[in-house]
C-alpha cells in the first residue's frame, strides 16, 4: 500500500509541476500575442490610412484570456483556455519522434482563434455564429505547433524543434487573416429565413432579426477538399 501511495503522489507531483509550467508558458505566450496584435494593428493602419477619422484595423484587449482583432468586416477572437490538455491517441502528434521520446511533453495549453463578423459583436447579435480557424498549442518547454484549416497554413513538420516567439505569432495571425479574407458573407438560403416570429419583429431591431454567419446553411468543412486540418510550425 505504501508503494502504491508513493507512486500516486510521485505521479501527481510530476504532472502538477508540468501542468503549472504549461499554464505559465501559455499565459506568457498570450501576453506576447496581444503585443503582436497591437503592433500589427498600428502597422496596418499606417499602411491603409484612416478613413472618416476611424482606423480600419482595431485591436482590443478583452481581459486576461481574450483579445480581438477587427479587420474591416472581419473579427478574429483570440481566446486562451485556462486548462491544460493531453491529446487523444488518434491524434497525429503521436506519430512524431518528439512525442514518442519526450516524457509528458505533449501536455499543452491552447489558444483558440475564432472568426466572427465584426457586426455580430458591434450589434450584440448573440445568435450569430463564429468559426474556429486555428489553435496554438504550447508545452512546458515553450515548443509549439498550430492546427488550422487547410488554407490557413503549412503542413506539419517538426514539433519540438522551435520555441514560440513573436515572429511565429506574427505568421499565425497573418495566416489566419489570409484564410478568413478568402470567404465573404453568403446569402442565407431562402427556406432558412422565410418564417420569423413576432418576437423577432416586436422585441428585436432589424440587425438582430436573423442569425448570421459566413457559412450559415452550409457545412463548415465544405472548404476542405483534401482533409480537415493542416498543422504547421511557422517554417
Amino acid at each position: 500500500m505504501e508503494k502504491k501511495k508513493k507512486s500516486i503522489l510521485d505521479t501527481f507531483s510530476e504532472k502538477a509541476v508540468i501542468k503549472q509550467q504549461v499554464f505559465t508558458n501559455t499565459f506568457n505566450t498570450f501576453r506576447m500575442l496581444k503585443s503582436v496584435l497591437k503592433n500589427l494593428a498600428e502597422e496596418y493602419n499606417k499602411e491603409l490610412g484612416i478613413k472618416n477619422n476611424k482606423p480600419l484595423v482595431k485591436y482590443k484587449n478583452r481581459g486576461k484570456f481574450q483579445a480581438s482583432f477587427k479587420f474591416g468586416s472581419e473579427m478574429l477572437i483570440f481566446s486562451m483556455h485556462t486548462n491544460v490538455y493531453e491529446f487523444d491517441r488518434s491524434h497525429s502528434i503521436w506519430k512524431t519522434q518528439y512525442a514518442k521520446k519526450g516524457k509528458l511533453c505533449t501536455f499543452s495549453g491552447i489558444i483558440n482563434i475564432y472568426n466572427f463578423l465584426s457586426d455580430s459583436l458591434k450589434y450584440n447579435r448573440t445568435g450569430d455564429l463564429g468559426y474556429l480557424v486555428g489553435r496554438i498549442f504550447i508545452n512546458n518547454k515553450n515548443h509549439y505547433f498550430v492546427e488550422g484549416k487547410r488554407q490557413m497554413g503549412y503542413l506539419y513538420k517538426d514539433f519540438g524543434s522551435k520555441v514560440i516567439d513573436k515572429e511565429a505569432l506574427h505568421q499565425v495571425i497573418e495566416s489566419s487573416l489570409e484564410y478568413v479574407l478568402e470567404f465573404d458573407l453568403l446569402v442565407p438560403q431562402y427556406d432558412k429565413i422565410k418564417i420569423i416570429t413576432v418576437d423577432h419583429v416586436q422585441e428585436r431591431n432589424q440587425t438582430a432579426m436573423l442569425k448570421t454567419g459566413k457559412r450559415l446553411g452550409f457545412k463548415y468543412n465544405s472548404d476542405d477538399i483534401q482533409g480537415e486540418e493542416a498543422i504547421y510550425t511557422g517554417h
